[in-house]
């Protein structure tokens, strides 16, 4: 028997039935919008823009089918597209918009239906928890801590605002520190973009193009920036983060990140030593602190993730339900496709497609004769 390697998802989004029935129960964004007489699939507002009511329902927001709720469609798409394994995560906005109150409650419900699912499917799915990161402190630490509990949890999915200062917010430190000592991988995701005044009065003709593309790497990558600038890897030197979207544009931009804080002179004094701004080299966390995505559609940037990181440190992924192909008769997804093909044409096609996040995460192997 020889021992191969499977491919594994582990950018791939799930709208769990918990998660539904709390967006339905709201009237504000973000809300699940039942149509009259639910003669189409209900329509998922998670942006403010999305819920202009000069707009009619059917067109506000985005349809919400089953494959975004439905396992049962998780994994029929797994197996058309030659998919082992995914490690499935709450899809944006999460539960950043609850009450201190509210949040624990939600987060347990939806931590252990995903918990219930991956049982239901062992050996095929595995996921990302979420937190409840409206409450207090204590409260969100104990989510974390209870994640021990559910064997299938390998991390958890984290948005780029944090408590709603962004992720520089010393307030903060507990969270970081609690990931770092459960050693739970974080994977950082967009979800709010640009302000939409950047992409000028014409945006709206060119629908999602501008955000999806532009808006959410640029987001990713300010996030992350702003976590280096701060010392949060100086302080926690065992985090851990995989970055979506191949990192955004933190490839392209390292260099240049790296030049700027060299000749920044207005740093405040770090508290423990003289230096000034991050003490750890930019391009030593990202050798040591983070693993990044193959969700980039291109094999130069797929070569791009790799030679910034290492070739073992990048993870397939699909980002389903999300860019499913226009014509609804096609059997093969695009988005999937075109990402399969650009990590086949790196030297570490095996290894980006599966072998690294099974190493990574402790997932289940495959025998082949």
């Amino acid at each position: 028997m020889a021992e191969t390697s499977p491919i594994v998802d582990i950018h791939t989004h799930i709208y769990p039935p918990t998660y539904l029935e709390l967006l339905r129960s709201r009237d504000t964004v973000p809300r699940l919008l039942d149509l009259p007489g639910r003669s189409a699939p209900p329509r998922l507002i998670i942006l403010p823009s999305d819920d202009d009511r000069s707009i009619p329902p059917e067109s506000r927001g985005r349809p919400i089918d089953a494959s975004y709720s439905s396992i049962a469609a998780k994994l029929k798409f797994m197996d058309r597209h030659g998919i082992d394994i995914s490690v499935v995560s709450l899809a944006n906005p999460w539960l950043d918009f609850l009450s201190t109150e509210e949040g624990p409650k939600w987060a347990r419900a939806v931590n252990d239906e995903l918990e219930s699912l991956c049982q239901q499917n062992e050996g095929r799915l595995y996921a990302f928890a979420t937190l409840p990161l409206s409450a207090s402190p204590p409260d969100i630490t104990a989510e974390i801590d209870r994640l021990d509990s559910l064997p299938h949890t390998r991390g958890i999915v984290l948005g780029t605002t944090g408590l709603g200062k962004g992720l520089d917010d010393p307030e903060l430190d507990n969270l970081w520190a609690a990931l770092e000592r459960r050693q739970l991988l974080i994977f950082l995701h967009p979800h709010y973009g640009l302000p939409s005044s950047v992409y000028g009065p014409r945006a709206t003709e060119y629908g999602h193009v501008l955000p999806l593309s532009l808006g959410f790497p640029m987001e990713t990558t300010i996030a992350f920036t702003r976590m280096f600038l701060c010392g949060v890897f100086d302080r926690y030197p065992r985090l851990r983060i995989l970055i979506a979207h191949a990192g955004g544009t933190v490839p392209f931009l390292a260099g240049r990140i790296e030049s700027c804080i060299q000749h920044e002179r207005h740093f405040p004094p770090h508290p423990q030593n003289k230096h000034r701004g991050p003490s750890r080299a930019l391009r030593e966390v990202l050798r040591t602190n983070v693993w990044l995505d193959s969700v980039v559609y291109s094999e130069t940037s797929v070569s791009a993730a790799a030679e910034l990181v290492g070739e073992e440190k990048v993870l397939f992924g699909t980002d389903h339900p999300f860019f499913p192909p226009l014509d609804e008769e096609d059997q093969q997804w695009l988005s999937v496709t075109t990402n399969k093909d650009a990590v086949a044409q790196t030297n570490a096609r095996k290894r980006i497609l599966g072998g690294n996040a099974a190493e990574l995460l402790g997932l289940g192997k495959k025998d082949s004769v």
